[in-house]
C-alpha cells in the first residue's frame, strides 16, 4: 500500500480528503494528517508517506520553501499542492519545482481522483515493472528526468532561501540547524545542498556573508573594528581578524586603509 499525508490548517479538508476518497481502491492508505507546516514536516520525517496534499496557503508557512525542502529531501515522494491562492504565477513556479498537480480549493471529486491515479502510475512506474520494462527497451526514462531536473530546481531554491535567511540573521548566534528548520530540511540535507552549489560548508557561507558586510562599515572611519566584529557577528575580535584576513587576503586595518 501506498502511504498518503494530507497536510491543511482547515479540518475539514483534512477529514474530507481522509474519509470522502476510497483510498483502498487506489492501493494506498493514509498514514498521518496534519495542520501545519512544521507539524507536517515532522511526521513526514517519521511516517516518509509516498505522496503527500499539501496546503502551501497556511499561516506561518512559505508553502514554495515547503514544496522545494520535500521535492529536494525526498526524492520519490510525490506531492499535490491544494490551495486557494489563485495566482498564475505562483502556481508556475510550484510546478517548475515539481509538484504533480497544482489543485485550487474547494477541488471537485474528479480532480482529485484524477490527482490520485496519477500520482499512483507514477510510483508504480518508479518502482515497478514499467521502469524496467522501458529501461530493457532503451527508452528514455521521462518521468526519471523529469524527477532529476525538479530535484536540481529544488535544491537551488532551497540554497537562495537559506542564503537569504543568513542575509537577515548574520549578526545573530545562529547555526546550520536553526537555518535548516526555517526552510523545512533536516540539517544534513542543507549542508549537502550548500556543499554542492556552493563548494562550501555552512560556517564558510556564513562567514563570507558577514566579511562582506564587514567590509562595507570598514569604509565608516568613525566605526571601531570591534564594533564592527560585534555588530557583524563575531563574539571576539581576533576571530573576526583571522576569518577576515583568511576571506579578503588582507587585515582590516589594511582594508579599511586602501578603502580611505
Amino acid at each position: 500500500m501506498y502511504k498518503v499525508m494530507i497536510i491543511d490548517d482547515e479540518p475539514i479538508i483534512v477529514e474530507g480528503l481522509s474519509k470522502s476518497i476510497d483510498w483502498e481502491k487506489y492501493n494506498c492508505e493514509v498514514v498521518a494528517t496534519a495542520h501545519n507546516g512544521r507539524e507536517g514536516k515532522k511526521l513526514i520525517e517519521e511516517k516518509r508517506p509516498d505522496m503527500v496534499f499539501l496546503d502551501i496557503c497556511m499561516p506561518e508557512m512559505d508553502g514554495l520553501t515547503m514544496v522545494a525542502a520535500l521535492q529536494s529531501e525526498y526524492k520519490d515522494m510525490l506531492v499535490t499542492v491544494l490551495t486557494g491562492f489563485r495566482d498564475f504565477e505562483y502556481a508556475q513556479r510550484a510546478l517548475h519545482l515539481g509538484v504533480c498537480r497544482f489543485l485550487l480549493k474547494p477541488s471537485n471529486m474528479t480532480e482529485l481522483e484524477e490527482a490520485i491515479s496519477y500520482m499512483v502510475s507514477r510510483l508504480d512506474e518508479q518502482g515497478g515493472l514499467a521502469a524496467t520494462e522501458k529501461a530493457a527497451e532503451g527508452e528514455p526514462k521521462k518521468a526519471g528526468e523529469i524527477v532529476e531536473n525538479a530535484q536540481e530546481v529544488a535544491g537551488n531554491f532551497i540554497v537562495r532561501n537559506a542564503i537569504a535567511y543568513m542575509e537577515a540573521h548574520y549578526a545573530e548566534k545562529i547555526y546550520l540547524n536553526d537555518v535548516a528548520e526555517q526552510i523545512y530540511v533536516s540539517q544534513w540535507h542543507l549542508s549537502k545542498l550548500l556543499n554542492k552549489e556552493l563548494g562550501q560548508n555552512f560556517s564558510e557561507v556564513l562567514n563570507g556573508i558577514r566579511i562582506k558586510k564587514a567590509e562595507e562599515l570598514l569604509k565608516d572611519p568613525s566605526l571601531r573594528i570591534g564594533d564592527i566584529a560585534e555588530e557583524v557577528g563575531f563574539l571576539d575580535v581576533a576571530h573576526f581578524s583571522r576569518i577576515f584576513k583568511k576571506i579578503t587576503g588582507v587585515s582590516a586595518n589594511e582594508y579599511r586603509n586602501r578603502a580611505n
